[in-house]
């Protein structure tokens, strides 16, 4: 049995991995590997068995690759590598510097994000976080910073459809919440780059109660994702230091608005809690 070099440390990003890793795999992982970096565009759009195919391994050959450069497996590998083509892909920079330039590059960014995200929602989890927030005597949303607005968004939404919702902005009240949700409740924990302390603190809390955790994140291998029973992936090609892009944002509020249509179509009387909350609130208006 031939053993396998050491392998250096990990890169961030799939693509940064695979070539850093390259010489020191096996030759049916480097096969894969090759494959991968030379076809990223396309692989992205591929599943398991496909890939496996075109690549002339077998299926557990692509999940040992995945696994040995540091991802769960193949779907987390693959939430990766779209963020990196995502970074990758030429955005079609305005040409100039004018209003409408800049307004045409915004709507194509977020455009791409939204598509992409949606390529990736994981079905069988937003099903698994549906039931329980249908089921939940109550739903804590936290996130901070920029995630904050998707996560009061969320809760607003919920408590639209008569929903026992709350989002605390501040993290201490968020995490003292959390510390009172019954078992049978749910907390949804927002953050892009999944590293934001607070956000991560607040699951914990929640966990040990034996809550349904959810994260809702753009980082497949990030710490978030090991402190939620289910993770919820966006989208979105932005650095740290473009904090808040739309493109980030709306893919927060895309899953966000799934959840919310999936929920009221299985909420018995939304319609009618709909209308209620809309007539509490027509006093406010001209």
């Amino acid at each position: 049995m031939t053993t396998e070099p050491t392998l250096p440390s990990l890169p961030n990003g799939a693509m940064g991995r695979l070539k850093a890793q390259r010489d020191f795999l096996s030759p049916s992982l480097r096969r894969v590997a090759d494959h991968i970096l030379v076809d990223a565009d396309k692989v992205i759009y591929q599943t398991i068995t496909e890939l496996a195919a075109n690549a002339g391994v077998g299926e557990a050959t692509i999940t040992r690759l995945c696994r040995k450069i540091g991802f769960a497996g193949f779907h987390a590998f693959k939430i990766a590598l779209t963020t990196d083509v995502a970074h990758a892909t030429p955005r079609d920079a305005p040409s100039g510097d004018g209003i409408l330039d800049l307004a045409t590059s915004a709507v194509r960014h977020a455009t791409l994000a939204l598509e992409e995200t949606r390529r990736i929602l994981n079905f069988e989890v937003l099903e698994r976080v549906v039931d329980a927030i249908v089921r939940a005597p109550r739903v804590d949303v936290t996130g901070q910073g920029n995630s904050a607005f998707a996560a009061q968004f969320f809760a607003h939404k919920l408590m639209r459809l008569g929903i026992a919702a709350v989002a605390h902005p501040d993290p201490h009240i968020a995490v003292v919440s959390a510390a009172t949700l019954p078992p049978s409740g749910v907390l949804i924990g927002m953050t892009r780059s999944g590293s934001t302390i607070d956000t991560i603190q607040t699951l914990k809390v929640a966990a040990r109660s034996g809550v349904y955790t959810v994260a809702i994140t753009n980082r497949a291998s990030s710490p978030v994702t090991q402190h939620a029973a289910d993770i919820l992936y966006t989208v979105s090609p932005e650095g740290p230091l473009a904090g808040g892009a739309l493109s980030s944002i709306g893919s927060q509020l895309l899953v966000v608005e799934v959840l919310y249509l999936s929920v009221a179509a299985r909420t018995t009387g939304a319609h009618d809690a709909i209308r209620k909350t809309a007539e509490s609130i027509a006093e406010k208006k001209y």
